[in-house]
C-alpha cells in the first residue's frame, strides 16, 4: 500500500484499484476541526477524478471513526463562524457521496455527530461489535440541518430520525443495524478480514457496471435528496444556549438554566 497524498490528519493510502481515506490523528475520538474536513472535501475531489479507482474506504485512525467536530472549533466562536464550519461539513459529506465508485465506511469505536453522518456519506458500512453510534447535536444546542437529518431519515425512516435526534443517545452496533443505519456489524476481530472480503467481491464485478449501478440507485433518490442538499445552511446553532452547552461539555459540567 502506497501514500499518495496526506495531510496531519487525513490522509489516503492506495492499494492496487482502491483508496483508502484515513481521517483524525488518532487523539481525542478522531474529532475534527474545520482544516480536517476541508482537507478530507480536496482529498475526496481529486479521489473523484481517478477512472482507475474501482473502489473508496473511509476510517478513523487507531481503531476509532470519528467523534465529529472538534468543539474546541466552536469555543467561543460566532454564529457565523459555526454556520460556516457546518457548511464546510457539509461539502465534505456531499463529496464523499458524490464519490462515482463504490465507497465503505469501515466503524470501530465512536462514530458520532459529524462522523455519524461521514458513515453515512458511505454506500455502506462495516461497524464493529463494539462501535457505538449516535448524533448528540440537540445536546450542545446544535439545530440540525436539513441535510443532516435526511441522511439519517433515508435510513431509518422519519420516526426513528426524530427519535435519534431528539434522544441524543449513543446506540451501540447491534442497535444500529437493528434499524436499518448500518449495512453489517463484524465481530471486531474480524473486521479487516470482512473488508478484505467485500473488497474482493468488488473486484471480481465490472468497475463501470459497480459505477453504474450506484449513479442508478443515487439517480432514483435524487428528487427526495437533492432539495436538502442544494439548501443553504442558515442558523445551525441556538443562539440562547450553544455556547454554554459547548463550554460546558468541554469543561465537563452542566449548562446553566434560563
Amino acid at each position: 500500500m502506497t501514500s499518495f497524498s496526506s495531510s496531519a490528519s487525513v490522509s489516503v493510502s492506495r492499494a492496487g484499484a482502491v483508496a483508502t481515506i484515513t481521517v483524525g490523528n488518532g487523539e481525542h475520538l478522531n474529532a475534527m476541526g474545520r482544516a480536517e474536513w476541508r482537507s478530507l472535501g480536496a482529498l475526496v475531489t481529486e479521489l473523484a477524478a481517478d477512472e482507475s479507482l474501482s473502489a473508496v474506504v473511509v476510517r478513523g485512525r487507531g481503531g476509532r471513526f470519528s467523534a465529529g467536530s472538534n468543539l474546541n472549533d466552536w469555543n467561543g466562536a460566532s454564529a457565523s463562524d459555526v454556520d460556516a464550519s457546518f457548511a464546510e461539513i457539509e461539502a465534505a459529506l456531499q463529496s464523499v457521496e458524490n464519490l462515482p465508485m463504490p465507497t465503505v465506511a469501515v466503524v470501530e469505536g465512536v462514530a458520532a455527530g459529524g462522523g455519524c453522518q461521514l458513515l453515512l456519506a458511505c454506500d455502506l458500512q462495516l461497524v464493529a461489535h463494539s462501535a457505538r453510534l449516535g448524533m448528540p447535536t440537540a445536546q450542545l444546542g446544535i439545530l440540525v440541518p436539513p441535510s443532516f437529518s435526511n441522511r439519517l431519515t433515508l435510513r431509518i425512516g422519519p420516526s426513528r430520525a426524530k427519535a435519534l435526534l431528539f434522544g441524543g443517545e449513543l446506540l451501540s452496533a447491534q442497535e444500529a443495524n437493528a434499524i436499518g443505519l448500518v449495512t453489517r456489524v463484524i465481530v471486531d476481530e474480524e473486521l479487516d478480514a470482512e473488508l478484505a472480503r467485500l473488497l474482493e467481491r468488488w473486484a471480481a464485478q465490472s468497475s463501470r457496471a459497480l459505477r453504474a449501478a450506484k449513479r442508478a440507485v443515487n439517480l432514483g433518490l435524487a428528487p427526495v435528496e437533492q432539495p436538502a442538499r442544494d439548501r443553504v445552511l442558515e442558523e445551525v446553532s441556538d443562539p440562547g444556549e450553544f455556547a454554554d452547552r459547548v463550554n460546558g461539555f468541554l469543561h465537563r459540567k452542566k449548562p446553566s438554566q434560563q
